[in-house]
Formats: C-alpha cells, sequence, structure tokens
C-alpha cells in the first residue's frame, strides 16, 4: 500500500494542522471542507504557520515554498477520487463522521485507505459504516498537530495488517511517535486526560479551589505544563464534555459522569478559547477567571 497522495477531510484546526504536517513529509496533500472559502481560509493558516517555522530556522525557505505547494484546497468530497488515504478530521460527533464515510465512499479508488481522526470514538463501529473496514483505522493526532510528537493509532476489529503497516509507516514518516491503543472508549490519552479534566471540574464544583487556585496547584505541585482547567478551554468544553460521554457510556462506570458544572458551561456557550470565554475570559488582553 503505497502512500503519496492525501486527502484531508475538515479544514479545522486538527485538519489544517494534519495537511500542514503531510505536506512537509512530502506527501501531496488535498484538503476539503463543505465550503471552499473554509478551506482557503485553512491554507492561509497554514502558509502562516510554516512562516513561523521557517522565522525560527525549523525549515529552510525552500522547504517552505515546496510544501506550500504541495497543498490544494477543495469543496466537498468528488475531489478525493485519487487519495491513496482520506484523513477524516471532522467534528467529533459520531452522527456526523458516519455520514461522510457513507458519503466519501463512492468517490474513492478501490485501494484507498481510510483513517479518523477521532479521540474517542469506536473504529470499529466508525469501519461499519464503509465499504472497506478492512481498510480503515483510527490514526488520533495530538492538538496542535505540527507541535505535538504522538500520534495513537488505533485497529478495529477488521483493520487488516497491511492497513497498519502503512499507517505506521505514514505516521514514522511524519516524524512521529506512534502509540498502539485497543479500540475501546477515549483510547490511551483521553481515558486518562479527560477523567482528570472532568475530576477538576468537580473540583471547582464542590467549592475545593478556585479556577486559579486549581491550575495553579497542578501546575507547580504536579510539574503539569498547563494547569487542567486552562487545558480545558484549549481543547474545548464541548469535546471534552463529548468524550465524557463517550466514557461514561462506552464503561458503564459512575466515574465517568461528566460534572454539571461542565454541562452548563457547554449549555451557556461557554466553550473556551474558540468562543473567548470558559473557565477564563479570553476577551481582554489578560485571561481571568470566570469563578
Amino acid at each position: 500500500m503505497k502512500i503519496q497522495r492525501i486527502g484531508v477531510i475538515g479544514a479545522g484546526q486538527m485538519g489544517n494542522g494534519i495537511a500542514h504536517v503531510c505536506a512537509l513529509a512530502g506527501y501531496d496533500v488535498v484538503l476539503t471542507d463543505v465550503e471552499k472559502a473554509r478551506a482557503d481560509k485553512a491554507l492561509e493558516i497554514i502558509i502562516s504557520n510554516m512562516q513561523r517555522q521557517a522565522g525560527r530556522g525549523l525549515i529552510g525557505e525552500a522547504d517552505l515554498a515546496t510544501a506550500i505547494g504541495r497543498i490544494s484546497t477543495a469543496e466537498g468530497l468528488k475531489a478525493l477520487g485519487d487519495v491513496d488515504l482520506a484523513i477524516e478530521a471532522a467534528t467529533e460527533e459520531e452522527s456526523v463522521k458516519r455520514q461522510i464515510f457513507q458519503a466519501l465512499c463512492p468517490h474513492l479508488k478501490a485501494d484507498a485507505i481510510i483513517a479518523t481522526n477521532t479521540s474517542s470514538i469506536s473504529i470499529t463501529r466508525l469501519a461499519a459504516t464503509t465499504d472497506r473496514p478492512e481498510r480503515f483505522m483510527g490514526m488520533h493526532f495530538m492538538n496542535p498537530v505540527p507541535v505535538m510528537q504522538l500520534v495513537e493509532l488505533i485497529r478495529g476489529i477488521a483493520t487488516a495488517d497491511e492497513t497498519f503497516q502503512a499507517i505506521r509507516e505514514l505516521t514514522q514518516r511524519l516524524g512521529k511517535t506512534s502509540a498502539n491503543s485497543e479500540d475501546f472508549p477515549a483510547f490511551i490519552v483521553n481515558r486518562l486526560l479527560l477523567p482528570m479534566i472532568n475530576e477538576a471540574v468537580y473540583t471547582l464544583y464542590e467549592g475545593v479551589g478556585t479556577v486559579e487556585a486549581i491550575d495553579t496547584a497542578m501546575r507547580l505541585g504536579a510539574n503539569h505544563p498547563m494547569g487542567p482547567l486552562q487545558l480545558a478551554d484549549f481543547i474545548g468544553l464541548d469535546i471534552c464534555l463529548s468524550i465524557m460521554h463517550v466514557l461514561h457510556e462506552g464503561l458503564a462506570d459512575s466515574k465517568y459522569r461528566p460534572c454539571p458544572l461542565l454541562v452548563k458551561y457547554v449549555e451557556a456557550g461557554w466553550l473556551g478559547r474558540k468562543t473567548k470565554r470558559g473557565f477564563y475570559d479570553y476577551r481582554g488582553e489578560v485571561p481571568v477567571p470566570t469563578r
């Protein structure tokens, strides 16, 4: 299974990061979204991020120009007919992903591989919506993709060995380190990380500490680079809640019950950095705790 041309579905933060690292690694990339304007905007962000890397001496000017030239943008899924690998990086909602895969398969060539960047949803279940479950697997990049070194690789029950080997080799060529996870809810990173964040929200909810106290305690007391509530805002509180629902429903254990305060913030539309308010208010020059 030779991979040279890659399609990325979804031009949000994860999708543009995946397109970024694939182009730098020498792959031709087609970045698609429901509107071409979104993909074009993502390409502008990619160029800006690559220029920042070049300014720091992380990539050469020639490499920068070549990588940018490898990326094209498109609307919808029809442009993915000649890709060797399609990586889905849409919102973390199973119904949305299932619709994408059902619409995608008729456009792909018979031997194309499909990977999903889901951070929590069953790979086996998603693969079953396609016409090629043996050529389907999870490829969970960390955010921000150009910076973070890990990619979780998750096989579904039907994933062929050849598919797994091809994606593992691709991961290595991207300069990333892979960690193999079994297909259980939230895999490895989020199985450990999100309950910690949820517990931090409970600690706030129960009045044990303020936002500032909780984040300071974990930064300085546990040597975490970012406090759990600050990290939740960075991830997006809607995504945090979605993953906690997956854990709670998939494992049927009360310890994964989403904190009511997390639910309340999401209901308010306070989703973190992307909406300028979450556990911190980002509308001023300096983030201010909201509780």
